[in-house]
């Protein structure tokens, strides 16, 4: 790797010496530099139970945070499971897995327990990580830092040029990583997109310990890893693209039988459900109620590139939907918990709408006091179910505790509840 490659670390405080975070970019004068290569070179890909326990053993031995990747076929396969995970260890190097020819990582996960893992956007890999037996204890996301810090960009790209100088060639992020052998380039990209990301999560270390930031940060870090697997979507074909353009409760089972029925062809496929069947198509079939198979064709999304088997495949779902009695249609809209939403309040609760009101202006003002997305000082959800229903008395104590109760972070509570407090007692 070149000399320039090595001064990663000595570079890595370009922006907190310098210009804040919130003006977009380095405070260095030089260009950033491509990172072209992985400083050991690419890996090889990690296919069986033997070339695995050798990692295991290395990454154990390493030292420091260990920075963790996955790159899924979103798009191209069925679920969100992981195609490629890659790691990198300080003492260990880098380590590309095929968790496909591996698919129990479990024996890596408990060699990495109670060691840092950085990643970059966690929520978005935990899920298909923890599929594969890698659940961390403890973590730090570089993306979450960023936002606390306020970085206006926060992708991995942006975040490397930014922070380190570097850039990182990202032209491989949506490519279909299920396939087999996977090309030299992808696997390059593959391996640099952890090459600096220790380096990175030291920087933002600093930078939000500079802002007083630090422990909101190991706050939200421990959360995330603390949290439990997400539960299942209710009624996840409510949120077929244009469903919005759905009215009739006829149509509506139109719509889940459809989407019912290509989620079975999919998955036994094990492609992704919108190269089945387009949302489009099915939106389009649910307003038409199509009396018969010459009348799907028609419609678009139903053409000439559908045979005639599969055409009646979807009919069929369509006069299973049409066959369904009144009391087996399903019901407009999803059963609320909470409030309304706030375009009804002014008319059931003016009162209520002028407390949200405030209480909005007041956490705006602070988030941009703070440096920092109005989403990660407090959710948008939690502002909401206080402002609906106050806690009474509403003193700093009680609105407190309310916010405790909804999963703020002690940090999210010290900070917002001022704010909240001020904004109920507003006339």
């Amino acid at each position: 790797m070149t000399d320039a490659h090595d001064t990663a670390a000595d570079s890595s405080l370009r922006t907190t010496g310098g210009a804040p975070p919130d003006d977009g970019g380095s405070s260095a004068t030089e260009a950033p530099i491509p990172l072209l290569e992985p400083r050991e070179g690419i890996p090889p890909v990690i296919a069986d139970e033997a070339a695995l326990a050798e990692v295991i053993a290395a990454f154990a031995a390493g030292t420091g945070p260990v920075a963790v990747d996955a790159e899924r076929a979103s798009g191209y396969r069925y679920g969100q499971r992981a195609y490629l995970v890659q790691l990198r260890r300080e003492g260990a190097g880098s380590a590309l897995i095929d968790p496909v020819a591996c698919p129990d990582l479990s024996g890596l996960g408990e060699a990495l327990s109670g060691v840092e893992w950085v990643l970059h956007a966690a929520t978005q890999d935990l899920p298909c990580l923890r599929e594969i037996g890698m659940v961390p204890t403890r973590l730090f996301d570089t993306e979450l830092a960023g936002r606390l810090a306020g970085f206006p960009r926060v992708g991995l790209g942006a975040m490397v040029e930014n922070v380190l100088g570097f850039v990182l060639e990202k032209g491989h992020s949506a490519v279909d990583w299920s396939t087999r052998p996977l090309p030299e380039p992808w696997l390059r990209y593959a391996a640099l997109d952890v090459e600096l990301l220790v380096d990175l999560r030291d920087a933002l270390e600093k930078e939000l310990d500079r802002q007083g930031k630090l422990e909101w940060a190991r706050q939200e870090f421990d959360a995330i890893a603390s949290a439990p697997p997400p539960e299942p979507r209710k009624d996840p074909w409510r949120r077929t693209s244009g469903m919005h353009k759905v009215r009739r409760r006829r149509q509506m089972a139109v719509v889940r039988e459809l989407w019912q029925t290509r989620d079975r062809i999919a998955q036994r496929r094990d492609v992704s459900p919108g190269k089945v069947l387009s949302d489009a198509a099915i939106v389009e079939a649910a307003l038409a109620v199509p009396a018969n198979v010459h009348a799907l064709a028609a419609l678009n999304g139903f053409g000439q590139r559908v045979g005639r088997r599969q055409l009646e495949q979807w009919q069929a779902a369509v006069d299973r939907a049409k066959a369904l009695s009144e009391s087996q249609l399903p019901q407009p809209g999803q059963p609320v918990t909470g409030p309304p939403p706030p375009r009804a309040w002014a008319d059931k609760d003016p009162e209520a709408a002028a407390r949200l009101s405030a209480a909005r202006a007041g956490v705006s003002a602070l988030a941009e006091r703070l440096n920092m997305p109005q989403e990660n000082l407090i959710t948008p959800d939690t502002v909401r179910r206080v402002c609906w229903e106050p806690p009474k008395p509403a003193d700093a104590e009680s609105v407190a505790a309310a916010l405790a109760a909804y999963g703020a972070r002690a940090w999210q509570v010290e900070q917002v509840t001022p704010v909240l407090v001020a904004a109920l007692a507003s006339p």
